[in-house]
């Protein structure tokens, strides 16, 4: 009864796309387009009354037919609708009784009679990809790559005699990226959107709402199918020229050229940004230089001296290989086959015949593509291995370069045994006995999973700050370093297993890494001690403690990354669902401060991975030694090669390149507010990329009659000269109200007094020396200028008389607001206090207030009432309330105003590195 009620809503509802104007409808073309239109077109109600498609080819009938004849529609299978120009009586007779209103034509590839495409009573409509009124015929849309045109498409149209010389009925279009292929603007755009257009065509026709745009020949073109021996790559041509002509070609017939004497043909061609690579010379005939073999590809130039790069190379013998190999192509031998590897290849063997079901029996010589396999086979063909061989981690591509039985069951065991994975990772370790154990430190850059040096061979040294001594020459990077850390990053993003990978699985590499931080963390702590000056309890608690926790804290957030479904307005007699889908952005840039060198990584590089993004990271110029040893950890986790990327160098010169590089869309940058500036303007000249900035700071603290007198001193002291004052939040002004002013200020140089400076590894030591000489001397200039200006040193002000870059920690008192050190961050342990009247909360607040900055800020009082009301008007990003310091991976972390925008830790940080796409589905 429920059925039948259900029944009798449906024939009386006005909602319903029942009652919608359906058509009887002829189906002829082909291919996977043609089911998916076939299918959909049923599903809105139209009924099929005939499918018109090719013969069965090597025993295996095409898709549209295979899917209507399990639907139990009526299938013909025509190998020719013609003879000599003529219509077959027989063929035109077969078709007319099926009594169809319409004729639908995608992807149809036979020539139709006249008296066939005029004869239902509405016509004959057909899907074409070219935008008029440029190419049209069969390889249009290869023409539309070949002449570098910006914009693709398609049509549809009602059909003529020349099928895609008819009135428009509708068209689309989508812009031509230098990346695209045949094989990529046919799935991201025309096939998706192609069958969505065919059937609103079908559906306007059916409403009587059908377009007849008259189109003009003028500006057209029509070039036909590019045979074999035209497709020849003519090297006299800018580089722009040829690539385009290869990625036309791609994948039939191919664009070619003469190597060593035999012809060769290219694919996977991609304009070549920055520098070249070193690699191996390969003559090119009748190219003006020779190409070069490299890790990435082959390098080959136009005549303009400009060079792309082709990923994969076929032989007259139809074997294709990476051209990275193309010098070591013959040096690969067969393996012996252990029993249950036999057994395996028995059970692959079988599947081949599944597939292949035409071919009498699967020999080692067997051909897959040469038996009649098609795309969607070779996708078949992976799943049900990977499906039977758990484990194996196989790609479509491996089809491609093993055609043959012999040869894919040879790949296979190899893949199996482990054999094709990476080389193991080569690292020269820059090695010191220290802090008493062996410290072993990469030094080189680290791009797409390897270490190497900088393209240039640059190196410069990284220093103790300790005594000034020292530590390893470290490589400087390089433009072209740059350019081929974002192209390795952009390569794993887009193919390799980071973006295809369970987020689940993405969250156990990420904790494994995390895991092996923990393992040495004493060595990493040591390593942030010698380069950066931080004291060597608090790198172990928070410069690598803090590091651990973030990892794992946003590790967690790989599977639990989700959108929303949306209420939206419906649109009768259909109904909609919307949904919001979280995507990760692409490839990233993180540029770092010297202060926390491995925790300022960790709070960004966490969010940025478990997102699902890659990255290419800058550590400070001062301190690159342990974002290089979390280098060689993440690869030792096992993230895949490209993932991560780390170029130790300048700012000037790498940092600008990440900010202008075309391929990055998130910029993530801790430090200055001038650089910031800097940066954010050129990331939105270069491609609008998204950035999030944690800039300067100057935090005021305000401290009441009222507060915990022992307290206060203690973190307010903590506030200042907390990392030796390298700290970003650190309190840049306090406010001491005038009742306990000098009470707080004469406690907190008795404490001073009882502090330790010396050496950072030593276990006993307070306070260590300042990060670099530089650094050091600005400090110095900072006290001179509070001096001059009247504010009264109390304490220090002053270099410490020993090696190294050691700084006192210093108190000024009597700072009026208009002094330079009230309005400037010194970035180092000065505490600059300044007095406020008793009760004067307002006025206190305005004077906090009375800066460009807004990174953090703190209160101290026993009153509640009072300390809400003051963290509600600080002007922060951050307000802590009787403590200071205190932050925590799950909470989030920014500032305000000129101290920047976006936020570290917590799900906000994560958002960061996440785009939000809408979608809406009617039905």
């Amino acid at each position: 009864m429920l059925w039948t009620a259900s029944q009798v809503l449906r024939k009386f509802s006005t909602s319903s796309h029942y009652y919608q104007n359906k058509l009887k409808l002829a189906i002829i073309g082909q291919s996977l387009f043609g089911q998916e239109v076939y299918s959909n077109l049923r599903k809105q109600g139209h009924k099929v009354v005939g499918v018109f498609t090719v013969p069965d080819k090597d025993g295996k009938a095409d898709p549209l037919a295979a899917a209507a004849d399990k639907d139990g529609t009526l299938v013909f299978k025509f190998p020719r609708w013609r003879v000599k120009g003529k219509p077959i009586p027989e063929v035109v007779d077969a078709y007319k009784s099926v009594g169809a209103e319409l004729n639908v034509m995608p992807f149809c590839s036979q020539f139709i009679p006249m008296n066939v495409i005029d004869h239902p009573r509405h016509g004959s409509i057909i899907y074409h990809p070219s935008i008029l009124p440029l190419h049209r015929g069969a390889s249009a849309i290869n023409w539309t790559l070949i002449h570098g045109d910006k914009k693709a498409g398609f049509t549809v149209f009602w059909a003529d005699d020349g099928l895609d010389t008819g009135p428009i009925l509708l068209q689309r279009e989508c812009a031509v990226e230098t990346t695209d292929t045949v094989d990529t603007l046919y799935n991201r755009f025309l096939f998706p959107e192609g069958i969505k257009a065919m059937v609103e065509a079908v559906q306007l026709i059916a409403d009587g709402k059908a377009p007849r745009i008259p189109q003009t020949e003028e500006g057209a073109s029509y070039e036909g199918i590019q045979k074999k021996s035209n497709s020849r790559v003519n090297w006299a041509q800018p580089a722009e020229v040829i690539h385009n002509w290869i990625r036309g070609h791609d994948k039939v017939p191919g664009a070619w050229t003469v190597i060593d004497g035999q012809s060769v043909t290219l694919y996977g061609s991609s304009m070549l940004g920055g520098s070249v690579p070193a690699g191996q010379a390969l003559e090119i005939e009748g190219a003006s230089q020779p190409g070069l073999v490299t890790r990435n590809g082959l390098v080959l130039y136009g005549s303009d001296g400009k060079a792309l790069l082709v990923k994969n190379l076929q032989f007259e013998d139809g074997k294709m290989i990476p051209a990275s190999k193309y010098f070591c192509s013959g040096e690969s031998s067969s393996v012996e086959l252990t029993d249950d590897e036999k057994n395996m290849a028995e059970a692959i063997r079988n599947i081949w015949k599944g597939i292949l079901s035409n071919v009498a029996a699967i020999e080692d010589t067997t051909d897959f593509f040469k038996s009649g396999a098609a795309s969607m086979d070779v996708v078949r063909l992976v799943e049900e291995v990977k499906q039977k061989c758990a484990g194996v981690q196989l790609q479509n591509e491996d089809v491609y370069m093993a055609t043959t039985f012999q040869d894919f069951i040879q790949m296979f065991v190899r893949k199996l045994r482990g054999e094709d994975q990476e080389e193991e990772l080569v690292i020269d370790y820059a090695t010191k006995e220290v802090n008493n154990m062996t410290v072993n430190m990469p030094h080189q850059c680290f791009i797409d999973g390897k270490f190497e040096d900088a393209e240039n061979g640059k190196t410069y040294n990284t220093i103790n700050p300790t005594d000034g001594s020292v530590i390893c020459k470290v490589s400087y990077a390089s433009v072209g370093d740059v350019d081929r850390a974002v192209a390795a990053a952009k390569e794993a993003f887009d193919n390799g297993p980071w973006g295809r990978m369970n987020p689940r699985d993405r969250g156990s590499l990420l904790y494994k890494l995390a895991d092996l931080m923990e393992e040495h963390q004493e060595e990493l702590a040591t390593i942030e001690s010698i380069d950066s000056g931080a004291v060597y309890t608090l790198a172990l608690k928070t410069h690598v403690g803090m590091s651990i926790q973030t990892l794992r804290y946003f590790a967690g957030w790989c599977d639990k990354i989700q959108g929303k479904t949306i209420p939206i307005n419906q649109a009768r007699p259909n109904r909609n669902l919307t949904f919001t889908k979280k995507e990760p952005l692409g490839v990233c840039a993180i540029v770092i401060p010297w202060n926390y060198p491995l925790m300022m990584l960790a709070w960004k590089s966490a969010a940025c991975l478990a997102a699902g993004n890659t990255l290419v990271l800058k550590p400070a110029q001062v301190t690159p030694l342990s974002a290089l040893k979390f280098a060689e950890l993440s690869a030792k986790a096992g993230i895949p090669k490209g993932v991560i990327n780390i170029l130790p160098g300048s700012g000037g010169m790498v940092g600008q390149r990440l900010s202008d590089h075309p391929d990055i869309r998130k910029l993530g940058f801790t430090g200055s507010t001038p650089i910031g500036k800097q940066i954010m303007k050129s990331c939105a000249l270069s491609n609008l990329k998204k950035v999030s900035l944690e800039l300067g700071g100057k935090s005021p603290l305000i401290i009441f009659s009222d507060c915990d007198m022992d307290k206060a001193v203690r973190m307010g002291m903590s506030s200042v000269f907390f990392n030796k004052g390298e700290n970003c939040i650190a309190a840049g002004r306090l406010f001491v109200e005038e009742s306990i002013h000098d009470e707080f200020i004469s406690r907190v140089v008795e404490e001073i007094k009882k502090m330790k400076i010396g050496d950072p590894l030593d276990r006993s030591t307070d306070h260590g020396p300042q990060n670099h000489k530089a650094h050091m001397d600005k400090l110095l200039e900072y006290c001179e200028t509070g001096v001059k200006e009247g504010a009264t040193l109390v304490y220090g002000g002053k270099q410490v008389d020993r090696p190294g870059f050691f700084m006192e920690p210093t108190v000024f008192t009597g700072v009026e607001d208009h002094m330079f050190i009230a309005k400037e961050e010194s970035f180092g342990p000065v505490m600059v206090v300044s007095k406020f009247k008793d009760g004067d909360v307002d006025g206190v607040l305005q004077r906090a207030n009375d800066t460009e900055y807004g990174l953090a800020s703190g209160v101290f009082t026993r009153d509640i009432n009072k300390a809400m009301y003051v963290s509600e008007r600080l002007e922060a990003g951050t307000v802590f309330v009787n403590t200071y310091n205190k932050t925590d991976v799950a909470s989030p972390f920014g500032g305000f105003k000129q101290s920047g925008f976006g936020k570290d830790l917590g799900e906000d940080a994560l958002l960061e590195y996440l785009k939000t796409k809408a979608v809406t589905v009617e039905y």
